[in-house]
């Protein structure tokens, strides 16, 4: 609670100016909340390890202070209120830490093994993991989230475009399904790979790169065997050179958009139509 300080004025005669009583509040520093939550923590072995026993180090580790700026030893014991080391006194009865089948439980009076393994510990997030369904619940949200998004994606696509999409999948096979065939594969892919689906579906090379394809499946062009070069396939001209460490068809498909290829894309657009 705030505490007034109370500054009497000066009271003089009648005659003089007047001046106010002053009162100076003094603010009591608010104490800083500790964001460590109190609670009870389980921990489990990374890759799914299930072990009947696992020792983990307890001592002769170390973790570095970044507010002060240095190095410090760190261990757990069973009679010192810390783990590190610096803060000890007296004799350090070392405690060891062991997994059951692949999993610790830590109850919330362990504060100072909770803390050791949930923030100091060097082989935290990767022998070991602390389980935090509040986190886990939240990345299978974000995935429910981008499949949905995907899904609905799916649904607003015209055919030349959930063709283009399929095209990376499946290739050639594109061309032989129907309809039904290609929108189901397109809405199961949406589900499957939600992330890799939308940047295809946002890809603006995509539906060049299935056009370039479909020409040369038709025979509208010709893409020779050592996919280098592009050429008509009415009288072979040339109309594009492969760069070495590009794949054919992106090549093509950045071509589409100069000038020149502008005017070849144009030409294919109408034949394929």
């Amino acid at each position: 609670m705030a505490k007034k300080q109370t500054k009497a004025s000066y009271q003089g005669d009648p005659g003089d100016e007047h001046v106010e009583q002053v009162t100076m509040v003094k603010e009591t520093p608010k104490p800083k909340k500790n964001k460590w939550e109190i609670k009870d923590r389980t921990y489990y072995l990374k890759g799914n390890k299930r072990p009947l026993s696992y020792s983990i180090k307890s001592s002769g580790l170390y973790y570095f202070d970044k507010e002060k700026g240095y190095e410090r030893e760190i261990k757990y014991t069973r009679n010192q209120q810390t783990v590190f080391v610096d803060e000890m006194k007296g004799d350090q009865r070392l405690q060891h830490i062991v997994f059951r089948n692949g999993a610790l439980f830590v109850p919330k009076n362990k504060v100072f093994l909770q803390q050791l393994l949930s923030l100091y510990h060097p082989h935290r997030d990767s022998l070991y993991h602390e389980f935090k369904p509040a986190a886990i619940a939240g990345s299978e949200i974000e995935i429910l989230e981008l499949e949905i998004e995907a899904l609905n994606a799916a649904q607003t696509l015209d055919v030349d475009m959930a063709e283009a999409v399929m095209r990376v999948e499946l290739g050639s096979e594109v061309s032989k399904m129907s309809s039904k065939e290609l929108k189901r594969d397109l809405l199961l892919y949406a589900k499957r790979n939600p992330i890799l689906f939308l940047e295809l579906v946002n890809d603006d090379n995509v539906q060049l790169r299935n056009y370039g394809i479909k020409a040369t499946e038709m025979g509208i062009l010709k893409l020779s065997q050592d996919q280098r070069t592009f050429t008509w396939g009415s009288n072979n001209r040339k109309l594009l050179n492969v760069p070495f460490d590009e794949h054919p068809y992106s090549a093509l498909a950045s071509w589409f958009k100069t000038d020149e290829g502008m005017e070849i894309y144009s030409n294919i657009e109408k034949q394929l139509q």
